[in-house]
């Protein structure tokens, strides 16, 4: 089908239907903020989780918060509005809004733990870390240049395995969050159940009897539930927020960055995925809005702005970046496509870097408020990986891939770091941590079993 970006509309004049023109402000910025409602609370949920492992400060906390709202600002109108170096597009020109990843939470965990055994400082563990980011996107980079040779290397199953992994590391945090995560069983308050479950409540019944914004907005709603309740049990802690500056302008390299091979390496594999998830996200809103698959430059396009926003992520003191679903998921649901109104959400998104007591309000939410969210999330990353993984068909030959993916890349990225390092140097970098081990050894054993799909399955099936 050939390239269209134009959607059939009664009225001419209805402009948010088309990719380009620009409606009113009085109609463009509310669809904008309804972006930016349906993404606020992912975008800033994998920040609270890695700084509640590393023990990072309210202050450093809060700056990541700020400078997270200002990247996915900017990044967002990098897809809309791209750019071109050469034959290269970065960008999509697609309504598509860029968050931050919750993927790249179990390996910075991974790698948290490891630096705390080191003896190192939570700060100096963020620079190791955001060094990672910024060098490991570059695999994103070559990606996003090379995506047509390259795609055939993670089939369905690849990236079905990555995300189960992903999904069974990140339920473990979630569930701490939702106890309120507490150190030792005497640190245990009761009172953050009743938080845990209040948010997690009110998110479900939204999503059972809510439509339209109340149902996009569910998490964000739960949220507010949480935290109302948290301020009458005097649960919140108002000194961060009071200390917290009315404005101020997000500064590159608050962290010092500083690189480590393994750590490097560490984060190879989450980009593929990341690189993927943007490429389904991408696919989907062409599908959706313009009934027809998206062109090579619109992927290319998206995957490198994806690459290139988490390395300014990086620079600016705050977690990678990846496309997100629900934002897509609303774009297909709404039939609104036009840059312009999704651009306005990407203005507020910036216009909130700038202030951050934004950031202190969020980030003095109780961990278990969080937590009542992001249990949710975290199953869905689960359940996501499994329905990719049964796409691809269940038979003899792709269950002894996902079996030897699992049982190898799974069961020995999980060994003790202290017997790891027992191994040949080539195994430290591959099974050093579970997610990067899954997709390695998934990616190996496609290439020597090679995957059957379903026709085929059922052929072999029938021949039998």
């Amino acid at each position: 089908m050939g390239k269209n970006n134009k959607r059939e509309v009664n009225n001419s004049s209805e402009l948010i239907y088309q990719l380009d023109g620009r409606p009113p402000l009085s109609k463009a910025l509310p669809l904008g903020i309804q972006h930016v409602l349906a993404m606020f609370t992912g975008n800033l949920a994998p920040i609270f989780v890695l700084t509640g492992i590393l023990g990072t400060s309210a202050s450093d906390r809060i700056i990541m918060i700020q400078s997270a709202m200002l990247v996915s600002g900017l990044i967002t109108f990098l897809q809309l509005y791209p750019f071109k170096i050469g034959k290269f597009q970065i960008g999509s020109k697609l309504p598509i809004v860029m968050g931050t990843s919750f993927a790249f939470v179990p390996t910075m965990q991974a790698i948290s733990e490891k630096l705390h055994g080191e003896g190192i400082s939570p700060e100096i563990a963020m620079g190791i870390i955001l060094g990672g980011t910024l060098l490991g996107g570059f695999v994103e980079d070559i990606m996003g240049i090379f995506i047509k040779p390259l795609k055939k290397f993670f089939p369905p199953l690849v990236v079905g395995s990555v995300l189960v992994t992903i999904g069974i590391k990140l339920l473990g945090t979630g569930a701490n969050y939702f106890v309120g995560s507490p150190k030792t069983a005497n640190d245990f308050d009761p009172r953050n159940l009743v938080l845990g479950f209040t948010v997690l409540l009110t998110i479900l019944l939204i999503n059972r009897f809510a439509k339209g914004l109340w149902k996009a907005s569910s998490i964000l709603v739960g949220l507010v539930a949480g935290y109302t309740l948290a301020l009458f049990m005097g649960m919140v802690n108002f000194d961060t927020i009071a200390n917290a500056s009315w404005a101020s302008v997000p500064t590159p390299f608050h962290f010092k960055l500083a690189f480590r091979m393994d750590v490097i390496m560490a984060f190879f594999a989450v980009y593929v995925v990341s690189g993927l998830e943007t490429i389904g996200n991408t696919s989907g809103i062409t599908i959706a809005a313009f009934n027809r698959d998206a062109t090579g430059e619109e992927t290319s396009g998206a995957i490198l702005a994806d690459a290139v926003g988490s390395q300014v992520a990086a620079i600016f003191n705050t977690l990678p970046n990846t496309a997100f679903g629900q934002n897509a998921g609303i774009v297909a649901m709404t039939g609104v496509v036009n840059r312009f109104c999704i651009a306005t959400g990407a203005a507020v998104l910036v216009l909130a870097g700038f202030f951050p007591k934004i950031g202190a309000i969020f980030s003095a939410m109780p961990n278990s408020v969080l937590g009542g969210a992001v249990v949710t999330v975290f199953a869905m990353i689960l359940l996501n990986g499994i329905k990719m993984i049964a796409s691809a068909g269940f038979n003899d030959i792709n269950n002894l891939i996902v079996g030897v993916t699992f049982g190898l890349g799974y069961g020995v990225g999980n060994l003790p770091a202290e017997i790891k390092a027992k191994f040949p140097v080539v195994m430290q970098y591959i099974f050093q941590e579970p997610v990067a081990a899954v997709c390695i050894v998934s990616v190996i054993a496609c290439l020597i079993f090679k995957p059957k799909k379903i026709e085929e399955a059922s052929v072999s099936a029938l021949e039998s």
